[in-house]
């Protein structure tokens, strides 16, 4: 029967660099059942940040980066020999279990993530993550946006208010009414980046006689990210 699994010996190219895209899957209706607030739940990013952690000490990919409920992993050292039946299998029940076990609270419904494969040159890398960073800022306005009329409407009023209204209009609705999204948290504009970066930790060394520092990798949490560039990443990555 083994030559009904049709799908389990495609294999990412040798030599390939990817981006795995992992999407919360129902997580809008989740967000009301969970009564978490709007546009930003602080307990929900915490746990995103637990869950990349995880992903990150486990998979050890060159980059992770993660907005809304969207976790994108960039990885050059592909695991299970390419197999994508096995990536996206594995990756996505790793992330719902984490999210799972890092909420620490009993769900109605299971929690699952989506996966999906992205095949990269390195000149695309910048591309795909300006991309998705600029979403990450759409969706800040926008959830600021709705927020705000509904404050002022009821739900579907507010929903065909917003409707059809670009970034920039809704941008000036709120900054005509006290709102300066200039002053939110990078976090909400930009996303949350996580990468490996040297630390000194310095001890003594007895046959020496002397203190020395020697450099140690840690994963870094970075929460002020810029305002992706090409020279961003390849200050981050090299060569890779």
């Amino acid at each position: 029967m083994k030559e009904y699994e049709i799908y389990a010996d495609l294999r990412i190219p040798f030599n390939s660099k990817i981006v795995l895209r992992l999407d919360g899957r129902n997580f809008h209706s989740f967000s009301k059942k969970m009564e978490l607030n709007k546009p930003y739940d602080d307990k929900f990013y915490k746990i995103m940040v637990e869950v990349c952690k995880d992903l990150f000490k486990e998979f050890s990919p060159s980059f992770i980066y993660t907005f809304s409920d969207e976790i994108n992993i960039l990885l050059d050292n592909i695991p299970y020999n390419g197999r994508v039946e096995k990536i996206n299998s594995v990756f996505a029940s790793f992330t719902s279990s984490s999210f799972t076990s890092n909420y620490n609270e009993e769900f109605s419904k299971p929690i699952s993530f989506d996966s999906r494969i992205i095949p990269l040159n390195n000149e695309d890398v910048f591309k795909y993550f300006k991309w998705r960073q600029d979403e990450a800022w759409r969706n800040c306005v926008n959830g600021y946006g709705i927020e705000f009329l509904k404050s002022k409407y009821p739900s579907e009023i507010a929903n065909e208010k917003i409707h059809g209204l670009k970034s920039f209009d809704i941008h000036e609705l709120l900054f005509q009414n006290g709102i300066n999204l200039n002053d939110v948290e990078n976090w909400k504009k930009r996303g949350i980046a996580f990468y490996k970066k040297n630390k000194g930790v310095t001890g003594f060394n007895k046959a020496k006689n002397i203190n020395q520092t020697s450099y140690r990798r840690f994963i870094y949490v970075d929460c002020n990210i810029p305002i992706f560039t090409k020279e961003f990443f390849i200050n981050l990555l090299g060569d890779k």
